[in-house]
């Protein structure tokens, strides 16, 4: 348990609470952004993409993930709904449409947003990942494999070495589909 009594420096006092709560926020280099849920439903009661592609919806056969739970599907069992996605605002040369899933039922949005989905970090093999840097004006900036790196770890490093970074996506580095986004915090 920390000890939460009083510790000075110089002029100011701070509880070593505030220390700690100074500690934890430093940690949070960034943070996890999922396909949204209201976006999702969109999704499912249209069962058309932003593209005007039909909703393709198949038992799962692969492991995903799931872009709103960031939670791996249970092949042969879940339902998954496939569409193309966009996870850009700005139409330009590096907008890269794609193909990904999300759940058919409602699932929990991801949560956990200041740390990197642990069952898509744990699993290297079914989820071999890469991280794309981008601009404020989407322009690619920067690529990463991850290998056996650790990914919350170098999503830090990356982030405090390159400030012209504004945000990165996380991409499945042999499909190359789009998984989620993070921002700096």
């Amino acid at each position: 348990m920390p000890d939460f009594t009083s510790a000075s420096f110089g002029l100011f006092t701070y509880s070593k609470l505030d220390l700690f709560v100074i500690q934890i926020h430093k940690m949070k280099k960034f943070k996890i952004v999922p396909i949204s849920a209201a976006y999702a439903n969109n999704i499912k009661r249209t069962l058309k993409d932003n593209f005007g592609h039909d909703v393709i919806e198949q038992v799962a056969a692969g492991f995903g993930p799931c872009r709103v739970s960031l939670k791996p599907f249970i092949v042969g069992i879940d339902i998954r709904l496939l569409f193309t996605h966009s996870p850009f605002t700005i139409d330009n040369v590096f907008n890269q449409p794609g193909p990904v899933f999300i759940h058919q039922k409602d699932v929990e949005p991801y949560r956990n947003i200041h740390q990197f989905p642990p069952e898509i970090k744990a699993d290297k093999e079914k989820f071999p990942l890469s991280l794309i840097g981008y601009s404020k004006d989407q322009q690619m900036m920067y690529t990463q494999l991850i290998g056996d790196a650790d990914v919350d770890h170098l999503i830090g490093e990356i982030f405090d070495q390159h400030t012209e970074i504004d945000y990165l996506h996380a991409r499945n580095a042999e499909a190359c589909c789009y998984i989620c986004k993070i921002e700096r915090v």
